[in-house]
């Protein structure tokens, strides 16, 4: 199935993940479910989520680079399963606050569920699209991800909004995959390839130009060691590995820069996927 416009694509990716939360497909990005000791969780990590919140849909693990501490507020977009923000409510603590959005009112269902098992108290799980959250400014202490912005194709707005959510001085703190190098149009036009999160990935070069331009500093994109080695098992013989990489995405919003006019608004589309890699 080809590409096609971004209401269109919005609503393939939808179905797809809704599909996944009623069990009727099987996880994830490139259609098998994700090892996550090998995308970086430990085992104590994986004990302490609720059974049925991992749906091994990540490339990464934001956890490790969010640096989370007892009373922050966290927005997790994409939040799935509640995989993530679970996890981030265990480290925010009882005076701190998860908000998990999703589009997926499937999704948003299972990770409420979870939550009512688990007696989670300190996450809520919203209805939404990550290019519109129904979060209020300057909410939060982390925006972080994973392996979900590759999703949308509207990556500025998904990053205007992050900034829009960070307090002065909050941290972005994303997993997601990155584009090596140009896609061939088997994969790059491909719908399947971008709900199984590769067609979707931007280059490296393009994001930092993104985030710089929208105003966030201390920009940091790193490539996850070993990540092809799992690309490559989501679609073997289809060499994803060869143009895309999962990294960790790292930022700050400054803590001089408020919202509104003073916030620098990007172009509304990046230029094409790998021109700037």
């Amino acid at each position: 199935m080809t590409m096609k416009n971004h209401d269109e694509i919005r609503s393939e990716v939808r179905n797809h993940y809704s599909s996944i939360a009623r069990g009727a497909t099987p996880g994830c990005c490139g259609g098998a479910t994700v090892d996550s000791e090998q995308v970086g969780y430990s085992k104590e990590q994986l004990s302490a989520a609720p059974a049925g919140a991992n749906l091994g849909l990540g490339c990464g693990n934001p956890q490790a680079i969010a640096s989370l501490r007892p009373g922050e507020t966290v927005v997790d977009l994409g939040a799935g399963g509640g995989f993530d923000a679970f996890l981030a409510a265990r480290s925010v603590g009882p005076t701190g606050q998860v908000i998990g959005v999703d589009m997926s009112a499937d999704m948003v269902h299972l990770a409420r569920a979870n939550a009512k098992k688990h007696g989670t108290t300190n996450v809520e799980f919203l209805l939404g699209e990550i290019e519109h959250p129904p979060v209020g400014d300057g909410v939060a202490d982390v925006v972080m991800s994973n392996c979900v912005i590759n999703l949308s194709p509207d990556k500025p707005a998904v990053y205007q909004e992050a900034f829009r959510m960070l307090r002065p001085g909050g941290r972005l703190a994303i997993s997601d995959v990155v584009e090596l190098k140009p896609m061939p149009a088997e994969i790059a036009d491909d719908i399947s390839a971008l709900c199984g999160c590769v067609a979707g990935a931007a280059g490296v070069g393009q994001l930092i130009s993104l985030l710089t331009t929208i105003g966030f500093a201390d920009v940091k994109i790193e490539l996850e060691p070993g990540s092809r080695e799992v690309i490559a098992s989501w679609a073997p013989g289809r060499k994803f590995e060869d143009y895309v990489a999962s990294a960790k995405i790292t930022a700050t919003r400054p803590l001089t820069v408020t919202t509104g006019s003073d916030v620098k608004k990007p172009a509304a589309a990046c230029c094409p996927a790998g021109c700037c890699a």
